[in-house]
């Protein structure tokens, strides 16, 4: 589909997360990580965007600052044409309904002493959504539309299983009528038929609701049937972003080839072209220079070693950050960049934020 029929939800520009781990005498920092390092993407009204990478590449700290749960160190969260980030506490507070958030962990999101009914209704009452008249029904009505039954508002969370929780937690993000959701890793700690369930219930209520996810996942398979766009990270930074289609029918980065060489294809006679990623994954608190992905990359030049890729539209609607396709300008500045760090002259420096 093209760009210019689909209308932008959410755009991510430059979004930054730095976190301080260790600081001097004087409580200036010494050692920083940077959980999310200048990433940018769009997200499209009614679509869901797949975000994918290992743990801890930051996928997890990019929903929490989506959900203003973490204040980002730089960059910009424009939705629906406001950038977030300028506002105040109070006017950023008016967009909390609409932009909601569904936990990894069921167990650890619902409260055990309110029964399910009072959980759900919960959110409606803070935001003086509909009045208490009216509460009750539309609780049965969010009861109903995540397949539980009424009689069952008055049971507390441990009286059900775990995709029944997520349900629970599924109807407490519709309760404010949200136009965005950020799923983060809804399904990891279900059990797979179970996960199918939950995959299926968030695509039927996309489907009659309109709504626009952001959808943050380890499992390919997963990701492959549920998003429409998907984004790649790698140690704080995205690496390639493109339609789902077109992104698993045709990997540019060499880390998403290896990553999608690990899907298991249920056919005993195709075998498989694994690529086997060389060495562990680096701390996000001392990254290699130039590509991060250089110490594990089994297509590594020289130039990757020294120089940053940039972030490039190498095909229509196919963004991707790594040296094998670099045109002549891109290809120009790398060399410079390799030139100067290997000749001990410092590069340009860009002013650096503080962490928090």
């Amino acid at each position: 589909m093209s760009e210019e029929k689909r209308e932008v939800l959410l755009e991510v520009k430059n979004l930054k997360k730095y976190f301080t781990v260790e600081t001097n005498f004087f409580g200036k920092p010494t050692s920083i990580l940077k959980a999310v390092d200048d990433v940018s993407f769009k997200i499209y009204k009614g679509e869901a965007f797949g975000l994918v990478g290992e743990s801890g590449c930051g996928k997890s700290t990019i929903g929490k600052m989506l959900v203003d749960l973490y204040k980002p160190t730089d960059g910009e969260i424009i939705y629906n044409g406001v950038d977030l980030t300028k506002l105040s506490h109070k006017e950023r507070r008016k967009y909390c309904k609409d932009i909601q958030l569904i936990f990894q962990d069921p167990d650890a999101s619902l409260n055990p002493r309110m029964t399910i009914g009072d959980i759900i209704a919960e959110p409606i009452r803070i935001n003086h959504l509909l009045p208490e008249d009216q509460i009750e029904d539309r609780v049965t009505y969010l009861l109903n539309c995540v397949g539980l039954a009424n009689h069952q508002r008055n049971r507390y969370p441990h009286e059900f299983s775990g995709g029944q929780r997520q349900r629970i937690c599924v109807a407490r993000a519709l309760a404010l009528n949200p136009d965005f959701i950020v799923c983060d890793e809804p399904v990891s700690a279900l059990d797979v038929s179970i996960q199918a369930q939950i995959i299926n219930l968030l695509k039927q209520l996309q489907k009659d609701f309109g709504f626009t996810y952001l959808f943050i996942s380890h499992d390919l398979s997963v990701v492959e049937h549920i998003s429409d766009t998907v984004g790649v990270m790698y140690l704080g930074s995205m690496v390639e972003y493109a339609d789902t289609d077109k992104i698993f029918a045709h990997p540019l980065h060499p880390y998403t080839e290896a990553l999608f060489s690990a899907i298991p294809i249920p056919d005993p006679d195709v075998k498989m072209k694994r690529i086997i990623l060389k060495g562990s994954l680096p701390s996000p608190a001392n990254p290699p220079k130039g590509c991060k992905f250089h110490t594990r990359c089994h297509k590594c030049m020289e130039v990757c070693k020294y120089a940053v890729p940039e972030w490039a539209e190498v095909e229509p609607e196919h963004w991707c950050a790594c040296h094998l396709y670099d045109d002549a300008e891109r290809k120009a500045r790398a060399e410079q960049a390799m030139a100067e760090a290997k000749s001990g002259k410092p590069a340009e420096k860009n002013e650096q934020k503080e962490a928090v």
